[in-house]
């Protein structure tokens, strides 16, 4: 009986002693196994792996895939000191767990020193940009140097690389700054990325007031230009109406005068055939006017609108077989 209690507690402590001993690398992780504060290993492959049991050596996992972190969000001076709130992200690794855990020791503190890098570069490399190449894009502008705007009347921007520039010095200068640590905190900064870049709320209404004022001074001047270019075209217009009328005036003068002329040769020439007979025909017409008419007329019996009406055959005794004619 005594020997089956020894032999129990035997494989008691056998089984205490390989579960303290043994430890499983996961393969997102990699381990670095401590002995009262010295490194006494570092494991990155995964699989089952052996220390000093009861406590012993102390097990740290950190996961070997790409960290994030978020940095607070913190204002910015650009080039024309204007204020701008910007919120970045980014990328990070651990590269060298033996150095990560002498230095910064746990992720937290390797993403608020790494905000704090991240930050300081950022405002240096804003410092020398202005705002349309912070946030990526830049204002169209026309030959006159005035934006260009659609038809909706909003400010065409075109898309630039001046963010991804900025970015890109921002990561190499706190990849250099990290470089320079000593001892070295064991991490590898991979990407930096700007969530937001905005005005502070207090100076929204600022900003949102002058952009409405630069808009009505647009709006302005192309009311201007507008009522100019319709001034010039309705003169243009009025002055054509002018010519044309003129030119009509004066065709229709020529052609009443040609036609006038015209006539009146032809009446000549008829009148010069036959001038009795003429006569005759512009009495007949006379009478037609006045004897239908309601109207009383007093004129002497001897008028000679009344030869051809008294003496019908007298208008004709001067000329030869006119006469005679005339009154048949």
């Amino acid at each position: 009986m005594r020997n089956l209690i020894i032999s129990g507690v035997i494989v008691i402590l056998a089984l205490i002693t390989l579960t303290t001993s043994a430890y499983v690398v996961d393969e997102t992780e990699q381990v670095v196994v401590t002995r009262f504060g010295d490194v006494r290993a570092v494991r990155t492959t995964p699989g089952l792996s052996w220390k000093a049991p009861f406590g012993v050596d102390k097990v740290t996992n950190y996961d070997k895939r790409l960290l994030r972190l978020d940095a607070p969000t913190e204002r910015f001076l650009d080039r024309d000191i204007n204020i701008l709130e910007i919120d970045v992200y980014g990328r990070f690794r651990i590269s060298d767990p033996r150095a990560f855990l002498q230095t910064l020791n746990t992720e937290e503190n390797a993403r608020r020193v790494l905000a704090q890098r991240i930050n300081s570069s950022l405002r240096a490399k804003v410092a020398e940009r202005s705002r349309e190449q912070i946030i990526g894009g830049i204002v169209e502008l026309d030959k006159s140097g005035d934006p260009v705007t659609d038809a909706e009347g909003n400010t065409r921007v075109r898309a630039t690389n001046s963010r991804t520039e900025l970015l890109q010095e921002v990561i190499a200068a706190v990849q250099a700054n990290l470089a320079k640590e000593n001892p070295p905190f064991g991490v590898e900064m991979v990407d930096i990325r700007i969530k937001r870049a905005d005005f502070p709320q207090e100076v929204a209404g600022r900003i949102f007031e002058r952009m409405r004022s630069d808009r009505e001074k647009i709006s302005r001047r192309l009311r201007a230009e507008g009522e100019r270019e319709a001034r010039t075209r309705r003169a243009a217009a009025d002055r054509e109406v002018e010519v044309i009328l003129a030119a009509a005036d004066r065709d229709a003068s020529r052609l009443r005068g040609d036609g006038e002329a015209q006539a009146i040769a032809i009446l000549a020439e008829s009148l010069n055939k036959d001038p009795d007979f003429f006569s005759f025909q512009r009495s007949l017409e006379a009478y037609k006017k006045f004897l239908n008419q309601r109207t009383t007329v007093v004129l002497s019996s001897e008028a000679d609108i009344f030869k051809f009406l008294q003496s019908p055959g007298q208008g004709s005794s001067d000329t030869a077989g006119t006469g005679a004619s005339g009154t048949k």
